[in-house]
């Protein structure tokens, strides 16, 4: 219980920096932007906002100058309405990676074996 509680004070912060919440896509260094897109809540984030505003075209003020909000989510945060179609096969495709995976580690898990 104890290592369980000190691995998740080391992936809690991991999980929470690198999906854009905190930290956008475009200012993420290079070498840990494996770890974004590894992180399934990214294109979760992705999607729901390139969804909801990324067809958007009123202008908003952000850091004192006056941007659309579909240009401000494609230069801030790096997502794109084109790419809608990549991101709902990357989010199909997480839960059928993660279902066999697990079929296939319980398939070969026996527990008649001492």
């Amino acid at each position: 219980v104890t290592i369980a509680g000190a691995l998740l004070s080391a992936f809690y912060p991991l999980l929470n920096l690198f999906p854009g919440f905190l930290i956008p896509q475009l200012q993420i260094p290079k070498w840990w932007m494996w770890l974004y897109y590894l992180m399934a809540t990214s294109w979760t984030l992705n999607c729901l906002l390139t969804l909801q505003y990324g067809d958007i075209n009123d202008e908003v003020m952000v850091f004192g100058e006056a941007k659309t909000v579909a240009t401000l989510l494609e230069k801030y945060f790096g997502f794109h309405h084109d790419r809608l179609p990549i991101i709902a096969i990357i989010l199909i495709a997480y839960p059928l990676i993660f279902a066999t995976l697990f079929t296939f580690f319980l398939a070969c898990l026996n527990f008649e074996r001492r």
